[in-house]
């Protein structure tokens, strides 16, 4: 298995994000630039914010057996919002099933470049 560089995970999650933003109505990236930022700022605010509210909301995560969590990536993907202009998701609902979207299509260009 492959390492991927810092480069390779970033232009992955900027493509997904695009992605997303094409599928689910609520998303909007107005170009490359704003794409590519808030990859970046999102792997800053998962790396920062998430394992805190991963901790802090464990209860609820446990009782929705883990559902939980598409919501802390919802609010993950909102806090990048507020950060980069040219990126901007209209709410909470769009937000969560944006981060399913771009979840799977993580997965499945991350599976492609193995």
């Amino acid at each position: 298995m492959q390492r991927k560089t810092f480069a390779a995970k970033l232009l992955i999650t900027m493509i997904a994000l695009m992605i997303t933003a094409y599928i689910v109505p609520g998303i909007y990236v107005s170009g490359f630039i704003a794409g590519l930022l808030a990859a970046l700022i999102l792997g800053f605010v998962n790396a920062v914010f998430k394992p805190i509210f991963t901790i802090l909301t464990l209860p609820f995560t446990i009782i929705t057996f883990g559902l939980f969590l598409f919501v802390i990536n919802g609010l993950m993907l909102l806090i990048t919002a507020a950060f980069v202009p040219g990126f901007y998701i209209s709410g909470i609902f769009s937000a969560i099933i944006a981060s399913i979207i771009l979840s799977f299509i993580n997965w499945i260009l991350e599976g492609i470049l193995d």
